[in-house]
């Protein structure tokens, strides 16, 4: 998963990398090598291609605010989630950690280890600053008592 502009544009730039070996490849492909080889070569390299399309669509879409992807069905998924929630927030690593009155280098680190160091309040934190950002960007900003730290209808959407 991309989290981050810098992964997208590596991401971007590497897919244009694999397009055009794809297509060299199409083009000429070695005379000398046995047909089947040719084949597997060419499939790896196509998915290769949409692996990497599909994270860039994935990422767009967040940018882009497609709520369904901010989706947490399991305690797993809550690393992932955040992520998403900060992309689809519009928001920075920098820009978080200014919200949160934290270093930059720390949401890196957070979000390089999944949130394994971050302790059950600072992600709470985390998750009430995410939120209140993706409802304002979104503009369906739920009335929720601030204690509660969720939805207004007072479900938290994590199946155990």
């Amino acid at each position: 998963m991309i989290n981050n502009e810098r992964q997208y544009r590596i991401t971007r730039a590497q897919a244009g990398k694999v397009e055009e070996a794809l297509t060299n490849w199409v083009r000429q492909p070695p005379a000398d090598l046995d047909p089947l080889l040719r084949k597997s070569y060419e499939d790896a390299l196509r998915s290769q291609l949409e692996d990497l399309r599909e994270e860039m669509r994935q990422y767009e879409a967040l940018r882009l605010q497609e709520p369904r992807l901010l989706g947490l069905e399991e305690l797993e998924d809550l690393p992932q989630a955040l992520i998403n929630a900060r992309i689809a927030a519009g928001l920075t690593q920098r820009e978080l950690a200014e919200l949160l009155n934290l270093k930059e280098q720390q949401i890196q680190r957070y979000e390089a280890t999944e949130y394994a160091s971050a302790s059950l309040g600072r992600v709470q934190r985390i998750a009430k600053v995410l939120c209140d950002r993706v409802r304002e960007r979104s503009g369906r900003y739920a009335a929720s008592s601030p204690d509660q730290g969720g939805r207004a209808d007072g479900e938290n959407g994590v199946k155990a």
